[in-house]
């Protein structure tokens, strides 16, 4: 392998970036790059004096993203104000990707109809109690100004009494506690926000203070919190969009923390393991590559599986991404796949059995026709570097390849089918639940399925999927989908990317511990 990386890096030396870096529809990430950058300092009142002496403590934190309003229903904006501790949503999505009350104290479903209880404890800063009307009327909201939250629209909700409402949906809906999970669905005092752009009366920990819209953001303590007093004073937020801005900030101690720490950044925080604490997950965001049944025979597919070596990858990318086994982290519950190790050999074996044979050039060859696989991909979220980590592990095995970048993969491979490996990356796990992704990747039609996948048993188990409402039957059911895909030689899930957080020692709670991009601070952030 160490020949390989060698290799590799002559080679990204000097091939040009000949294309572009827009990504699909399925990427599942809003992009923010307007604002300048905002200056990394702080005032002397912003600094933090240490725990549990009375004293005000502020945390300061670097962020690549930035706002224009802070309309949680707007885009991607409830990522944000979840990550500035303002809002909150009925449920939220814990460590092991199961979801959790949070307004809500349960919600119980029989046939079409959900009913959700909130907490008799919940209220917004302004110290309203929350209402079913008022989660209703947000909802519902959210439904008119997102159109990815449109289908709401279709559902009817009522509220029951104050604190009780109910959605009916068309048919069965299993993963509705996973849908009001999200972000964009934070609950906001419609009634009391009058300027609900830049002041939002909502029911987090904190409040805005301060905010410019696509630059600095700070907020303090909600003093009136319905879950406990929070441990800090209040926070500040700098745009920073530059790595090495926010790597030179924390290391001047004008920040505390940041997320989405590059590589060599991370190689300099863990070799002072006094100064800063480094947090590396396993979070939702895929690298994985289709093989074209339509083209590929089933030796040729198994002798690509058995030599595509996702440990030397994840190695090359230096802690970037973890290799992964399956579309899902394995600490989910529908994250139990098996796939077969790394095996050379086999793969040759593979090829033989299917009739090749090498030729002069050390590529096998059928009847005269030398195997030469058109790797397809974009280059973004590493997929460049993949493109060519695979293609020469392949060669390793007697396979050759020629490599396909496009501008926009969803107009050209996808959408044609013109490829024998088509590389792509997309956010697996939106809402801690299989279905998103399996019947996006793997149901005959799906968008994804674009390289002639077709099992009637693994269809069949998508139907019972949709509609079971047992989590623990709904991750059985996941794993035995996705270990057919695997099974048939039909993807190849290399890694999921890893969220990388590293904070100043004895700051904690920047949501570290948790694998989404949409939680930051909360009550129980604190700076020791």
């Amino acid at each position: 392998m160490k020949r390989i990386v060698v290799w590799l890096l002559a080679v990204l030396m000097m091939v040009p970036l000949a294309c572009g870096t827009k990504t699909g529809q399925a990427d599942g990430e809003e992009t923010n790059t307007a604002g300048s950058e905002t200056d990394g300092g702080s005032s002397a009142e912003e600094k933090a004096d240490g725990a549990g002496s009375g004293e005000e403590k502020f945390l300061k934190a670097g962020v690549s993203f930035n706002i224009a309003s802070m309309d949680a229903h707007l885009d991607y904006n409830g990522w944000y104000t979840n990550v500035y501790g303002m809002t909150e949503e009925l449920f939220k999505l814990n460590a092991n990707y199961e979801v959790e009350p949070w307004l809500a104290e349960k919600a119980e479903s029989e046939g079409k109809t959900w009913t959700i209880t909130l907490k008799k404890e919940a209220a917004f800063s302004n110290g309203k109690a929350l209402t079913a009307d008022m989660v209703v009327r947000n909802l519902r909201r959210a439904a008119e100004k997102n159109e990815r939250f449109a289908y709401l629209g279709e559902y009817e909700m009522a509220a029951v009494d104050e604190r009780t409402l109910t959605i009916t949906t068309p048919e069965v809906y299993p993963t509705m506690m996973n849908d009001l999970a999200s972000p964009e669905l934070a609950i906001m005092d419609l009634d009391d926000s009058a300027d609900i752009d830049n002041s939002p009366i909502c029911t987090g920990p904190f409040v805005a203070s301060e905010f410019e819209p696509k630059g600095t953001v700070k907020v303090s303590r909600n003093e009136n919190y319905w879950n406990g007093s929070a441990k800090l004073s209040g926070a500040v937020f700098y745009y920073m969009p530059e790595d090495d801005t926010r790597q030179m900030a924390l290391q001047n101690g004008e920040i505390d923390c940041y997320d989405f720490v590059t590589a060599s950044a991370m190689e300099l925080y863990a070799a002072d393991p006094d100064s800063y604490h480094l947090t590396v997950l396993p979070a939702s965001r895929l690298q994985f590559y289709i093989l074209n049944e339509n083209r590929l025979e089933d030796g040729v597919r198994e002798a690509v599986t058995l030599a595509v070596d996702k440990e030397a990858i994840a190695s090359f990318l230096q802690g970037t991404v973890s290799a992964a086994k399956g579309p899902f982290a394995e600490s989910s519950a529908y994250g139990k796949v098996t796939v077969p190790d790394v095996n050379p050999e086999g793969a040759k074996a593979s090829l033989e059995g299917a009739g090749y044979t090498l030729n002069k050039n050390g590529f096998y060859e059928k009847d005269g026709e030398e195997l030469d696989l058109n790797i397809a991909y974009y280059a973004s979220r590493s997929l460049d570097s993949l493109a060519l980590l695979i293609q020469e592990q392949l060669k390793e095995v007697g396979i050759n390849s020629h490599l396909t970048c496009e501008e926009d993969p969803d107009a050209t491979y996808i959408a044609t089918g013109d490829f024998d490996l088509a590389l792509y990356c997309m956010i697996a796990d939106k809402a801690g639940d299989p279905y998103y992704f399996i019947d996006s990747t793997l149901r005959d039609g799906a968008y994804f399925d674009v390289g002639g996948f077709d099992d009637p048993e693994c269809e069949r188990l998508i139907d019972e999927l949709k509609y079971e409402v047992d989590t623990e039957r709904r991750a059985q059911l996941a794993n035995q989908i996705i270990q057919i895909a695997i099974d048939d030689h039909a993807f190849g899930y290399v890694g999921l990317f890893n969220k990388v957080t590293v904070t100043l020692s004895g700051v904690t709670g920047f949501a570290e511990q948790l694998p989404y991009d949409f939680y930051g601070i909360d009550a129980n952030s604190d700076i020791q």
